[in-house]
């Protein structure tokens, strides 16, 4: 019953860089939903990127316009920026190739 829980309700996961330091500390264990409603900026998130599974927070929503560094996104449907709070030390949609996060890859909300 408890592992049906962790796979289909639950996520029990560990902080593992200082990018969202200092609102999650390196190292922090963090508990978060796999069931959520409408997700928003500000909203702090567990998804898969190439791979590998992050904690970020939401920045921009569908249809909202980011500027960031001197450069405008706009998010397209079904996708999130996201953002790390420690910016200096965040792999974050500023990096990748790919820029969004598409709402198929969100594991869980914190």
């Amino acid at each position: 019953m408890v592992l049906v829980l962790m796979k289909t309700v639950f996520f029990i996961g560990y902080v593992p860089t200082a990018s969202m330091e200092p609102t999650l500390k390196k190292g922090s264990l963090i508990f978060g939903t796999r069931i959520f409603d409408d997700l928003e900026t500000g909203d702090v998130i567990v998804f898969t990127k190439d791979g590998t599974v992050m904690v970020k927070r939401i920045a921009a929503t569908a249809g909202e316009t980011i500027t960031v560094d001197g450069i405008s996104y706009t998010v397209p449907e079904d996708s999130y920026f996201v953002l790390g709070d420690n910016r200096e030390e965040s792999n974050d949609s500023r990096h990748w190739q790919d820029v969004f996060v598409n709402n198929d890859c969100i594991v869980a909300k914190l």
